[in-house]
Parts: structure tokens; C-alpha cells; sequence
């Protein structure tokens, strides 16, 4: 790079609309000597083109945006802008490192350009030495959305815990289908190109530029996009429709994910890197939403475990808006599939349960299986294979509440609610619960008998009767695969009721806990009583 002196003319490809690039032209203000990491320099270069000079500057995603000496060699790929904001200085990464992906250091978030060069930079430029002084930064690589409204997905995922995919700065992106895609053969050097984590319903992909593409591999984006090393992303290709003007922060392409034609091998400090050919093998998340007589069935096929959980989140809120075309109060069935390999052996669990909310059924109902599957994605002996959700949606926000807790004693039943129940040893404990609909009729269910061992004589205990909507945030808490596996198998529904006696203590306590068939309604509530076992 010694010939890259102060006022060097380069020239370069890039498209703002459609799959064609076009070219820009430019000079070199300077090269930052590691200004990348240690022995990963950074040529910084002025832009323009008539598309560069409407947006104000470069652009997320131009990110990988070749750049050529006057000569015609390749000397680095667009990657860093100023910090401050829109210009049209770029930070240039050598294509020599591209090429090798050499070194292992973090790429530092900004780089320092130095009194010299921030003078340099405003006196070539309409950027004031102020702003220079800020440094350079990775262009945006934020995550492009498709498939559901972006406040909507920001909102769940922030209910949902956070996420690394869908941030604030994430923006919308769409995808095309059939003809009106965008071929893989338009991945040429300064043409867009996509690393894709999923598509389909919902797709989450970094849309950037190809810096060169020789023989069935291509290298793209000048700098990492999530820096993971090796990595298996889809490679796709994408069709611009425009460079959107940001008068606060930095210009963004908006564009349409175009057809999968490989993967994304490497995701490095200088770039990425794919070969043409196979996309990585997806996993089906499959979302059936039926409501009023309408149903429909979406499918996103995920490309990388590190979209799961958000897929299988935004998936069912997407196709719930979509099928019940509102934000509604009710009720939902949900069945869950989830299918994967475990330790070499394929498993596949199964759960069903019923959710009511006042407000927004949609969003209540996804977050338990969401949480499920980040569990079971973020397992290192755990490949997830497919995840199935069946929803039935009802208008009706009717529930149970658990108000009365009676005993059979004398011939006839006894309010025992926050009392003490007494049972002979060797007797028979009967009871029964009463619930209260929220039509204002009173229930009677879930009669349970316990036989009381002789040894318990004298003892004391407590029975518990809770609905299971009482129950809050239970797929939250596991960590593990046999922990989700008990407690699918053993978690109340939220319209059940769960009944557990616990006589005396420690080892040589009395345990016993019995639930009840499914009701027609969530149940909430819960109450208690004492038991004393007399002799």
C-alpha cells in the first residue's frame, strides 16, 4: 500500500437500486497504520457518485463495496465510516487481509484518526476537523427484519428478555419469491449480497456488498458481521430498491432478500467469505393459526441455531396478526412440537395448553414455547430439527377461579377453606374443590381422595389447591434438557387444577399431588387448609 499516498485517485462498484452496481470514484486521504488491529491497516478514502452525494455519504450496507486503484488492482472493500455520523470519507479494509483473514484480534468499535489526519480529512472534505476527530467506525451491520411490523417484534423481544438480533437499529428488509427474485449470478463483485440466518416468514439476514468473487467463493463486507469464525450462514442474493437518507445517523440500503445460493463459511475481522453452491441444511419453524373460520399455515426455514428463539417468537405473533387481523382479548389452545437430536439421538417433545388474556392473546400465548426453544438452541449437545405450533384462537376471555375447597366428612360436604381438616389415621381424606366462572356461575370439580398411613398419627400438613393460570413464567426457569423434558411432561395446564398434600416433614414426609382433567377455561386462584391426623 506504499502507493496509496495523499490524493491517490480510486475508483469503485456498489448499487443504491436494483442488482446492477454502479461505479463511484474517489481519492486517498491516508492510510491508518493498524488502524483496524495490530497489522491491519485502514485506508481512508473521500466517495462520491450522484447516488453517494444525494445520501449524504456512504451507506450501511455498501459494507464490502470494492475498491480499485487507478491501475485496476483491487486494494479493499468499503467497511468504516466517520463515528459522527453521514460523510462520505469511508475506511477502507485491504483486500490482502480479505483474502487470508488474517489475525485474531477484536476489531476495536472505532479507530482514532489522529490530529493530523482529522485535519487532513477536513480540509478535503466538508467534514469539520471536529467531527474527524470522532474517528472511523464499522459501518451499521445491523440485522435486517422481515415478515412482521418492527415495533412489534422490538416489543416482544424486549418482553421477551432482549435479543441480539432484533435491536433498535435493526431495519426492515423483504424478500422476494419466483421470477421477481434477485438470482444468485448477480453476486458479483460490487453487486449485494446476504448472509442469512433465516428466511421465510420471518427473515433475519445482513444485507451488504461483494468486494470480489472468484471461482465458486466470494468475500464481502470489509468487516466481520457478527465475528464468530467459523460459521455456516446462508448466502444469498438481494435486489435494492433504495438508499434511504438518514439526516440523524447514517443512510441505510433497503432492499428484498433475493434467492439462497450457498454459505457463509467464514465471518472474520476483515470480512466474510462463502462459496457458492449448497445453503446450510434448515430447520422448519411452522406456525398454524386458525380463528372465525380463517386459517393459515407459515413456515421460516432456519438457517442458523442462533435465530430459533426469535424466529419461533416473531413466527406465531406474525401469523397471529396476520390470521386474526387485530390486536383482541380471548383465548387460545396451543400444541407445541419440538423436534431435534440429542447426543446423536433424535428426541421429539410434545405439549399443549390453553392462555386467556384480556388485551393481547397473540403475545401472551408465544412467549412459553419461545423460551423453550431458546433453551433447548443454546444446548451444545442439542440440534433442533423443527418446531411445530397449533393454535386455535377464541374471542370468548372466559375463566375459572378457584374459591372453595370442601370436605367430605359426616355424610355431607364442609367448607374447609383456610381451616383445619381432620382425618383419622388409616382414614380416608375426601375433598373436593369449587370454582367460580367468570359468568358469575359456581362449579364443583376435581373430587380427590387421599388414604392416610397410620405412621402419620398426630402429624400435621397443608393441602394446596392452585389453578394452573395461577402458575406464572414456569418455562422461564429451566436450564437443562431433562428439566424442560419433566416439565412438559408434568406442568399443569393453565386449565387445570393441581392439588398437593404434604403431611409432617422432611424424609419420611407424606407427598402427594393430583391434577385434574382439562377444563373448558383457564383456572386462577389459589387456596388452602390445614390437615391434622388424629388417631
Amino acid at each position: 500500500m506504499a502507493d496509496l499516498v495523499s490524493g491517490a485517485p480510486v475508483n469503485g462498484l456498489t448499487v443504491s437500486t436494483g442488482t446492477t452496481p454502479q461505479a463511484f470514484t474517489g481519492e486517498v486521504l491516508g492510510v491508518l497504520s493498524d488502524g483496524i488491529a495490530p497489522g491491519l491497516d485502514m485506508i481512508v478514502a473521500e466517495l462520491h457518485s450522484p447516488a453517494i452525494d444525494a445520501a449524504g455519504g456512504i451507506w450501511q450496507g455498501m459494507s464490502g463495496s470494492p475498491v480499485y486503484a487507478e491501475d485496476g488492482r483491487l486494494i479493499g472493500a468499503v467497511a468504516y465510516g466517520l463515528a459522527f455520523g453521514s460523510s462520505p470519507v469511508a475506511g477502507i479494509t485491504p483486500y490482502e487481509d480479505m483474502q487470508g483473514y488474517l489475525g485474531a484480534a477484536t476489531a476495536a468499535p472505532e479507530v482514532a484518526v489522529g490530529t493530523r489526519m482529522a485535519t487532513r480529512i477536513a480540509a478535503e472534505t466538508d467534514v469539520t476537523r471536529s467531527e474527524a476527530s470522532q474517528g472511523l467506525r464499522q459501518l451499521p451491520m445491523p440485522m435486517g427484519v422481515g415478515g412482521i411490523d418492527l415495533a412489534r417484534a422490538r416489543s416482544a423481544v424486549k418482553s421477551a428478555g432482549g435479543s441480539e438480533l432484533v435491536t433498535a437499529d435493526s431495519y426492515r428488509i423483504g424478500r422476494s419469491s419466483g421470477v421477481a427474485a434477485a438470482g444468485i449470478d448477480t453476486v458479483v463483485a460490487g453487486g449485494n449480497v446476504a448472509a442469512v440466518l433465516s428466511h421465510g416468514d420471518i427473515t433475519f439476514a445482513g444485507i451488504g456488498t461483494a468486494t470480489s468473487v472468484c471461482g465458486d467463493r466470494v468475500v464481502a463486507f470489509g468487516h466481520p458481521m457478527s465475528f464468530t469464525g467459523k460459521t455456516r450462514l446462508g448466502l444469498a442474493a438481494a435486489d435494492a430498491v433504495y438508499v434511504q437518507e438518514d439526516p440523524l445517523g447514517v443512510p441505510f440500503k433497503v432492499a428484498n432478500l433475493g434467492d439462497l445460493g450457498g454459505t457463509i463459511t467464514d465471518d472474520r475481522l476483515a470480512g466474510i467469505a462463502g462459496t457458492f453452491g449448497a445453503s446450510p441444511t434448515p430447520a422448519p419453524v411452522r406456525s398454524k393459526v386458525s380463528y372465525d373460520g380463517r386459517s393459515r399455515t407459515g413456515t421460516t426455514q432456519v438457517l442458523h441455531p442462533s435465530a430459533f428463539a426469535d424466529v419461533t417468537l416473531l413466527a406465531a405473533l406474525a401469523n397471529h396478526d396476520r390470521v386474526v387481523d387485530g390486536v383482541i382479548g380471548g383465548s387460545e389452545t396451543q400444541r407445541w412440537t419440538i423436534t431435534g437430536v440429542r447426543a446423536g439421538t433424535p428426541f421429539t417433545l410434545r405439549y399443549a395448553d390453553r392462555y386467556q388474556a384480556f388485551d393481547d392473546v397473540g403475545s401472551t400465548g408465544a412467549f412459553d414455547l419461545a423460551n423453550v426453544v431458546a433453551t433447548l438452541s443454546s444446548l451444545s449437545n442439542v440440534r433442533l430439527t423443527g418446531v411445530t405450533d397449533d393454535v386455535q384462537v377464541s374471542d370468548s376471555g372466559q375463566r375459572h377461579r378457584v374459591v372453595k375447597i370442601q370436605q367430605r366428612t359426616g355424610g355431607r360436604w364442609i367448607d374447609v377453606t383456610g381451616k383445619t381438616a381432620k382425618v383419622r389415621a388409616g382414614k380416608t381424606l375426601v375433598l373436593r374443590t369449587q370454582i367460580l366462572g367468570s359468568d358469575g356461575r359456581t362449579r364443583t370439580v376435581f373430587r380427590e381422595e387421599f388414604t392416610i398411613p397410620q405412621r402419620l398419627k398426630g402429624q400435621t400438613g397443608m393441602v394446596t389447591v392452585v389453578g394452573g393460570n395461577y402458575i406464572q413464567d414456569e418455562f422461564y426457569s429451566p436450564t437443562t434438557f431433562a428439566s424442560i423434558q419433566r416439565l412438559m411432561q408434568s406442568n399443569p395446564r393453565n386449565d387445570e387444577i393441581q392439588m398437593s398434600l404434604v403431611i409432617g416433614g422432611g424424609k419420611t414426609a407424606f407427598e402427594r399431588t393430583r391434577t385434574s382433567d382439562v377444563l373448558t377455561r383457564v383456572v386462577n386462584g389459589q387456596k388452602q387448609l390445614r390437615v391434622r391426623v388424629t388417631s
